[in-house]
């Protein structure tokens, strides 16, 4: 613990407001809402940590980052230090620094969250993160000595560039390949820009290729080749192609134009630029009444985005209430900042068109809540005789995704569940030796931080096995 400061007067601190836009400004733009902590409220908001000899945050995070030690050595104006702490346990921390979900997991853990505000974590990984990306000439470059074994990943999302990351630190020899022409995954099609720059991937990505990983673009694995033959070329193969294939609400007229699913809508505009439309190729409609079907993070994108876009009016159609919305605290507050207009306790019925096929509404029902359900939220329950008439002109559907059959149709010795995920140990091994899988093809639809524990501790198991094969001659 820093000398300069004793518990007590740690416990005096308030915790540091984050400065973001205006919400009016913001609400007509796609720059980042969030504007980071200056120097100044970044060393008093690390100067709010206790260095508890039991520090319950590191166990809230799935990816380990041993958040005492960078915090200290922040608090101690040893941030290159600290930097590098923070890198060895988080291959891409200014991306965590912005979008993980840290009030539900490493400052829910907080022991100063038992009597008030737990030390902003987020805030502070974010701080130490974009210092690190400007000053990576003062950063060491680790030369690890190579093993001459070769690691296939699929996927270049969070998951599949933790473990590149990993395994790089190992010596092993990467290559990463990618279905879409830019590398990030969902980091880059799937959240917008207002929340993660495309510029912060893009130099994360960077920083892991100056360590060796290799990045292919337009490879799409299940077509472009195939697991078996990755498997003759490569030592082990780690699949981290996310759940991809977008979940439909199954109403009538749900294939009428103006229906997007939230998949197709935000990789639209964020990855392929179509808000520039027509200097960017790639056209989409620019909804005056948008509805967007769902209550978590993708829908709180899709809304945020329909506003920045010109909607007139962005509403959440939500079938329960504020209490069970599973998106983030902060996207939500954001949401209502902006003037999004949020429908509780709604159902989709169906959409509704006019002659030409083009959406003007949707036939929705008023529920209610009952018992709770599997998971542990009121189940709603409908209001018979309580349809009416939302009118809108663009439906974005956000209510889950699944994994894309593609990759493993190529290869029916890959054991599934019945939900089409694959079947994967707790270390990331399946039913193929040599053949490791994370992130939401396993899991399911999840958070990046979920996603890159699974990279993570995959990485672990992978370098294990790889160890124990022969040298090549």
């Amino acid at each position: 613990m820093s000398a300069r400061i004793t518990p007590k007067e740690r416990m005096q601190i308030a915790r540091q407001a984050m400065p973001e836009q205006d919400a009016t400004q913001r609400a007509a733009n796609f720059l980042e809402v969030n504007l980071g902590l200056p120097e100044r409220l970044a060393l008093l908001e690390a100067d709010r940590c206790l260095q508890c000899k039991d520090p319950k945050c590191m166990s809230g995070c799935p990816v380990c980052v041993n958040i005492p030690k960078f915090l200290d050595l922040l608090t101690a104006g040893k941030i290159a230090e600290a930097a590098q702490s923070l890198l060895e346990d988080n291959a891409l921390p200014a991306i965590t620094g912005r979008v993980c979900p840290q009030e539900t997991q490493c400052e829910a853990e907080c022991v100063r969250a038992k009597r008030g505000m737990p030390v902003g974590v987020g805030y502070l990984e974010r701080y130490v993160a974009d210092w690190a990306r400007e000053h990576g000439d003062q950063l060491q470059q680790l030369k690890p000595q190579p093993t001459g074994k070769r690691v296939a990943i699929v996927g270049s999302g969070p998951a599949g560039l933790t473990a590149a990351g990993q395994l790089a630190r190992r010596g092993h020899d990467v290559t990463i390949y990618e279905a879409l022409h830019k590398p990030g995954g969902v980091l880059v099609y799937g959240i917008p820009e207002f929340r993660l720059p495309k510029q912060i991937v893009a130099q994360e990505v960077e920083r892991l290729e100056a360590a060796g990983v290799k990045i292919e673009c337009n490879v799409v694995i299940g077509r472009t080749y195939t697991i078996p033959e990755l498997q003759a070329k490569f030592d082990a193969i780690f699949i981290a192609n996310g759940a991809g294939l977008p979940v439909f609400m199954n109403v009538p007229g749900e294939n009428l134009k103006g229906v997007y699913s939230a998949n197709e809508y935000l990789t639209r505009i964020n990855l392929m630029a179509a808000y520039q439309f027509p200097r960017s190729d790639t056209p989409v409609l620019i909804g005056r009444k948008v509805a967007v079907v769902g209550g978590g993070n993708v829908a709180m994108d899709a809304v945020r985005t329909a506003k920045r876009l010109g909607a007139e009016s962005a509403m959440i159609v939500y079938r329960r209430t504020h209490d069970e919305l599973p998106a983030r605290a902060e996207e939500v507050h954001h949401a209502e900042q902006e003037g999004v207009h949020f429908e509780f306790l709604t159902a989709p019925l169906e959409v509704v068109g006019n002659d030409q096929r083009w959406v003007t509404g949707m036939k929705c029902q008023k529920m209610q809540l009952g018992e709770p359900d599997s998971s542990g939220r009121r189940r709603p329950e409908p209001i018979p005789g309580s349809e009416f008439i939302l009118e809108c002109d663009t439906i974005v559907v956000a209510i889950g995704t699944k994994a894309n059959p593609l990759l493993t149709a190529s290869c029916p010795e890959l054991k599934l569940n019945k939900w089409g995920n694959i079947v994967a140990d707790e270390h990331g091994q399946t039913s193929l030796p040599g053949v490791f899988a994370g992130g939401d093809i396993v899991r399911g639809a999840a958070t990046v931080i979920l996603a890159m524990g699974d990279g993570k501790k995959s990485a672990a198991a992978m370098d294990a096995y790889l160890n124990k094969l022969p040298v090549a001659a």
